[in-house]
């Protein structure tokens, strides 16, 4: 049997981060730091990564994308992105939470953080009795007692893309439906609140 390919996307925050694994070997990775610009970015970068790898699109088995919590428009470019292309190729396409993706590669009671700003964190306990469920907390809310990964505590096993491709590895057999975002909390951006202008007859 061939080794499944996986690609793996995650533009949730502030960068564009592709990977490429052939069963347990990354055959590419890169991880570009950038604030803004990732849908520009994203697609010329998964070329660049398979052609390192020396993968042609059509070969691919599974994507997989990261869903967030995270930055609201990075996430619906990554994600959107993984549901075109795996639409196209007629493959699964597999959504992987930011806290299933930093909990990745460790074990034992953990709280997995991402850094939502103005001092709020994105979080999810895992083997511990409090914060079982992904919420938008305070961070100064945070319990003490139980190690932190990810934003304000250690760093993760892998990198974010990395993670997302060997979790889709073990998961696109069963992906049951497209990936969706996984919001905590609105957008940032309201509708404006003029009165639309009048048409003149």
């Amino acid at each position: 049997m061939r080794t499944p390919l996986i690609l793996a996307l995650d533009t949730a925050a502030a960068h564009c981060a592709v990977a490429v694994l052939s069963g347990d070997q990354i055959l590419a990775s890169c991880e570009e730091v950038m604030a803004k610009g990732q849908a520009e970015r994203l697609l010329a970068l998964v070329e660049e990564l398979l052609a390192e790898a020396g993968v042609q699109m059509h070969q691919l088995d599974a994507i997989g994308v990261g869903i967030g919590p995270g930055n609201f428009t990075g996430i619906r470019i990554a994600v959107s992105a993984a549901r075109g292309l795996a639409l196209a190729l007629d493959i699964p396409a597999v959504g992987v939470s930011a806290f299933d993706a930093l909990r990745f590669g460790t074990s034992g009671p953990c709280i997995c953080i991402v850094d939502a700003r103005r001092e709020m964190v994105f979080t999810q306990g895992f083997e511990t009795d409090i914060l079982t469920d992904p919420a938008l907390v305070s961070f100064v809310t945070l319990p003490t007692d139980v190690p932190m990964l990810g934003a304000f505590g250690a760093t993760p096993a892998h990198p974010v893309a990395v993670a997302i491709a060997r979790i889709t590895a073990l998961r696109y057999a069963d992906a049951p439906t497209a990936p969706a975002p996984l919001y905590l909390r609105a957008a940032d951006a309201a509708p404006a609140r003029d009165a639309p202008p009048q048409i003149v007859p």
